[in-house]
């Protein structure tokens, strides 16, 4: 999907044909998107490589007039294993055009054009403009940190009732979801260092500022959700493992009472003269025998609080 957008007076504005200095937005490109990229635009190969490589690390590389930024964005649902991951989203800009090129369809994108648009939010430059795309990211990070804690408290909720392998694994696939904001996270802060270097005459500093305490904020929002989501697995694993030697515990000690009626039925069978083997009731003799010998055997082992 092609979308061009051009900068106003009151924000970015949506226009059907690109003019020099527009926004053209590629998401999900077809054959067509790449086919403009390479052949309208050309845009270098190297740079639309790279841009598809999902585990891309956000970087600035520069090819005679073109400027790449690949800067690292929160999803949510990209497959079954992981509820929320990142990728890659280029920033291609030359002294005509800002590009920005994602291989798949973003919330955030969308979101950065409403919300300029209600804000009335004017682009000065390419730096400003990057800056602006860092910062809406950090927006959503934290939006989906929030919907992470909210999935943690309620996979949380279903194993105090009963301990299951699938809320573990849903517990697990968070954690990997936080690995992946903290990695991402942590390119962007760096990134954003090597901004400055590049862009030093119109940089603005006071967007830079407010950039990179919203990426500290996250990175720390990232770490205290992982110690926790660690700690609570942890805790999990123990009871687990506290449960299962419970059971095998109750089943020793049933076992240990079983064993004694057992026993006594051995020496029994034996094919030779036994005590009792000729009264008429010693076989209820020696069944009470036995039961007693086990009931004593069961009230030790629950004074002992094996039972």
């Amino acid at each position: 999907m092609r979308m061009y957008i051009t900068n106003g007076e009151k924000g970015p504005v949506v226009s059907e044909q690109p003019s020099d200095g527009c926004w053209i937005n590629i998401e999900n490109p077809d054959s067509d998107d790449m086919r403009y990229l390479r052949e309208d635009l050309k845009v270098p190969e190297d740079f639309i490589v790279s841009i598809a490589d999902n585990d891309e690390r956000p970087r600035i590389e520069r090819d005679d007039n073109w400027t790449l930024t690949i800067v690292r964005i929160p999803v949510s649902g990209e497959n079954s294993l992981y509820p929320f991951a990142t990728m890659p989203i280029g920033i291609i800009c030359n002294r005509m055009y800002v590009i920005t090129l994602a291989m798949r369809r973003t919330e955030m994108i969308a979101d950065f054009i409403d919300h300029a648009g209600y804000k009335h939010i004017a682009i000065l430059n390419q730096p400003d403009f990057i800056l602006r795309i860092i910062f809406s990211s950090t927006y959503w990070f934290l939006n989906y940190l929030k919907e992470i804690d909210k999935q943690q408290a309620d996979a949380e909720r279903r194993l105090r009732k009963s301990v299951r392998n699938s809320d573990l694994l849903d517990l697990m696939r968070l954690q990997k979801s936080l690995v992946f904001f903290n990695t991402s996270i942590q390119g962007n802060e760096v990134l954003l260092a090597h901004l400055e270097n590049v862009y030093a005459d119109d940089f603005n500093r006071d967007l830079r500022e407010d950039v990179e305490i919203e990426l500290q904020q996250a990175a720390n929002t990232v770490k205290v959700y992982s110690e926790i989501l660690s700690s609570t697995l942890d805790t999990y694993a123990s009871v687990i493992s506290n449960n299962v030697n419970d059971i095998m515990k109750r089943m020793t000690a049933v076992s240990i009472v079983l064993m004694i009626p057992t026993l006594v039925a051995s020496f029994y069978g034996m094919n030779v003269d036994v005590p009792m083997s000729r009264w008429p009731l010693g076989f209820w003799a020696i069944v009470a025998g036995s039961l007693l010998l086990s009931a004593i055997i069961y009230l030790l082992l629950r004074h002992s609080r094996w039972l």
